[in-house]
């Protein structure tokens, strides 16, 4: 379905494997690919800009979200020090405005109405990674660069570090390790639609993974008294499976008030771009 903005403007949520347009199109793309490869995919989504004025791009970092230029190592590593606009051949009459996508994701959420009540506010995105931004006395908390300014993904955890056990491989790797069966052609969705259907080991795992992601950010919530902790990312879809585990880590902070999913998860993103090239 097409996100609806204005006429003379573009927006794009660029992930590691699909770029999603305003227009309602979705353009694969290969975070590990050539420089030609992913030039090829972003010219594709951005089209020939004709009667464009302003694109928008959410897009996770590293990156410099003022000069717009890609500074991930971990993905997109081939047009590393690249600038975004240059990649698409954009005519220097287009404005490029950039932000990191769980912000984004953040800043639609608070002007939707939903965070009004609250001075301080935290989203985590779950899905392939685990993403984190913060707002303080309603202004978003960023680095230099733009992107958020405290990360949790990073945390150490056990052998890795957080994002390892809570993210899409993290619940695959634990109904693999609980289950004894390889993980192969399983998804996300469906550990939830057997969870939901009585398949206790599913069960387990999103219990187990509410507990470690509650128990890990209960101190960063409890310094910074947020009072209303939001789930977005295509496996909040999915909070209900984890929701008692969360709760039950995040008892007792006297600050927080609200936890829950945001209401608009596919298109989260493409509501806080609206508001970006607005």
């Amino acid at each position: 379905m097409a996100i609806r903005t204005t006429r003379h403007s573009l927006l794009l949520d660029v992930g590691g494997t699909y770029i999603k347009c305003s227009d309602g199109r979705s353009i694969p793309i290969d975070s590990g690919g050539s420089m030609e490869e992913i030039r090829s995919a972003l010219k594709s989504a951005v089209g020939n800009l004709s009667g464009i004025r302003e694109v928008g791009v959410a897009i996770p970092g590293p990156f410099d979200y003022k000069k717009g230029i890609f500074l991930m190592k971990h993905k997109f590593q081939s047009v590393y020090g690249e600038s975004f606009a240059s990649l698409v051949d954009s005519p220097a009459s287009v404005r490029f405005r950039y932000m990191h996508d769980v912000n984004c994701m953040l800043l639609g959420e608070l002007q939707s109405g939903i965070c009004d009540k609250y001075d301080n506010v935290a989203l985590i995105s779950l899905g392939t990674g685990l993403g984190f931004s913060m707002s303080l006395n309603h202004q978003i908390q960023v680095n230099p660069s733009g992107s958020p300014l405290y990360t949790i993904f990073r945390y150490p955890y056990k052998d890795g570090i957080l994002e390892d056990y809570v993210s899409k491989r993290g619940i695959l790797k634990c109904y693999a390790d609980l289950s004894g069966t390889s993980r192969n052609g399983i998804s996300v969705f469906d550990l939830s639609k057997m969870a939901r259907s009585g398949d206790k080991t599913a069960e387990e795992c999103f219990s187990s993974t509410g507990h470690i992601l509650g128990k890990e950010i209960r101190p960063i919530l409890a310094k910074f008294n947020i009072q209303c902790l939001l789930f977005g990312g295509q496996i909040s879809k999915s909070f209900d499976l984890m929701e008692e585990a969360v709760r039950s880590e995040l008892l007792g902070i006297d600050a927080l008030k609200s936890i829950s999913p945001i209401d608009d998860i596919d298109d989260a993103t493409f509501n806080g771009l609206r508001l970006l090239v607005s």
